[in-house]
């Protein structure tokens, strides 16, 4: 599903009352809420969908696939997903 397929299912199930352009207005104040929790709080947590935690990778070395020298991968964040068991029932 694209952004613009999101806009317009959550539009059809408001039932019209608010314009696409305020549709998209929300959807993206939701996507910036939770991308703000995430940041802050480490984690969001919405009942029966799941859970997206904020994940530390360490510091490691790799190799050049070419060359197959080594080389220092830094340490970086990535967010994670745990589904709920309701959403895993319901697929």
């Amino acid at each position: 599903m694209t952004k613009q397929e999101l806009i317009e299912a959550v539009h059809a199930k408001a039932g019209g009352e608010l314009t696409r352009k305020a549709t998209g207005e929300v959807v993206e104040a939701v996507f910036e809420a939770v991308k703000a929790s995430i940041k802050d709080d480490g984690k969001f947590y919405m009942p029966a969908f799941g859970t997206f935690q904020l994940k530390e990778r360490a510091a490691r070395t790799g190799r050049n696939p070419r060359t197959k020298k080594p080389i220092k991968i830094a340490a970086t964040k990535t967010v994670g997903f745990k589904a709920a068991t309701a959403l895993k029932g319901a697929l």
